[in-house]
C-alpha cells in the first residue's frame, strides 16, 4: 500500500486579516508540487478563527487549485453537532476526498456521546469521515476501544492522531490491525516513520508547511523501500521540529517560519500572539540552520 503525506494547510490572511484566497492558492500549489496531499481548515489553517462561510468557500479555492492533482481532506469539526452536519454537508456537495471531525470543544463529552456525535455526522454524508483527536486542544480523547467502535460504522474511514502520546498512536495503529479498511493518520511530527512502519496510511502533519520537500521525502523513500534515506529525511525533520517547537505554541511557530520565508502568508487572527521580533530572529536562525532562508 502507498502511504500518504498531508500537509495540514496554513490559511493566509491579508493585513486587515481576511483570508487572502491567492496567497493560500499558492501554498497549494507548492505543496502539490512537493508531492504532497492537503488538510484545510485544520488546526494550523486557524479553522477556530475561520466563520461557518469562510470554511466553505476555503475549501472551495482549495480544491479547485489542486484540481484532481493530489488528495483533499477537508476539517468540519465543530463542538455542536448541528453545526458540524452543515459544514459536512457543503464539503460533502464541494467534492473532497475526506471529512474530518474533530471532537467537540468547550463540551465535555462521555464516550458514548462521541459515538453519536462521529456517527451522525457519517450518516449524513457520502464522503469518507475520519476522526480526529487532539485532546490537548479539545479536552476530548477518543478511547482506543471508541475507536474501534466507530470502525464498524461503513462511512467511518480512520482516524488522525495528534494526541503526540506514541503509545496511543500504537493503540490506534493495532485498532487498524483488527479493522482492514480503518486507516490511521498520525500527527506528531518525529513519529511519521515509526507510523509508517507500524501500519499508517500515512501522516498529515502542519509542520510540512515550512519543510515540504522533507516531509514528501520520507514518504516517498519509505514507499519505494529505501529505509535508510527515510531515516536519512525523518532526522531533519525531527531535529527541525525540536529546535522550532521550543518556541512556543507549534502551529504559531509554523506559520510564522513560514511567513519569514514569504511574507504574503501573512500573520493569524487575533487574538493570537503578536509577532516579535527578537522571536522572529530565534526563528530566522532556525531557518538559515536548515537551509531555508
Amino acid at each position: 500500500m502507498t502511504r500518504n503525506a498531508f500537509v495540514a494547510l496554513v490559511t493566509c490572511f491579508n493585513e486587515d486579516e481576511t483570508i487572502n484566497f491567492e496567497a493560500t492558492r499558492a501554498q497549494v500549489r507548492r505543496q502539490v508540487a512537493a508531492g504532497n496531499n492537503i488538510m484545510c481548515a485544520g488546526t494550523n489553517g486557524d479553522f477556530t478563527a475561520l466563520t461557518h462561510e469562510e470554511k466553505i468557500r476555503l475549501t472551495e479555492h482549495v480544491v479547485d487549485e489542486v484540481a484532481g492533482r493530489a488528495k483533499v481532506i477537508v476539517n468540519a469539526g465543530m463542538p455542536a453537532t448541528f453545526e458540524t452536519v452543515q459544514l459536512a454537508k457543503e464539503f460533502d456537495r464541494i467534492g473532497v476526498d475526506g471529512i474530518a471531525v474533530i471532537t467537540p470543544f468547550f463540551i465535555a463529552c462521555m464516550q458514548d456521546g462521541l459515538v453519536r456525535h462521529f456517527s451522525t455526522v457519517a450518516d449524513a454524508v457520502k464522503t469518507p469521515v475520519y476522526l480526529y483527536d487532539i485532546p490537548a486542544r479539545t479536552q476530548n480523547h477518543i478511547e482506543p476501544a471508541t475507536a474501534a467502535k466507530l470502525a464498524g460504522h461503513g462511512n467511518i474511514a480512520g482516524i488522525k492522531d495528534s494526541g503526540g502520546a506514541q503509545e496511543t498512536l500504537a493503540a490506534y495503529l493495532q485498532v487498524s490491525k483488527e479493522n482492514p479498511g480503518f486507516e490511521v493518520y498520525s500527527g506528531p511530527d518525529h513519529l511519521v516513520l515509526w507510523s509508517l512502519q507500524n501500519g499508517a496510511a500515512g501522516c498529515i502533519s502542519g509542520l510540512g508547511n515550512a519543510l515540504p520537500h522533507v516531509l514528501a521525502g520520507i514518504l516517498a523513500a519509505f514507499n519505494s523501500g529505501d529505509i535508510a534515506e527515510a531515516e536519512r529525511q525523518q532526522a531533519i525533520y525531527t531535529a527541525f521540529r525540536t529546535d522550532l517547537y521550543a518556541l512556543g505554541f507549534a502551529p504559531a511557530m509554523v506559520k510564522r517560519s513560514l511567513y519569514l520565508q514569504d511574507k504574503s502568508v501573512g500573520a493569524s487572527r487575533q487574538p493570537a500572539l503578536l509577532p516579535d521580533e527578537a522571536q522572529d530572529e530565534k526563528i530566522r536562525e532556525i531557518l538559515k540552520k536548515y537551509d531555508l532562508l
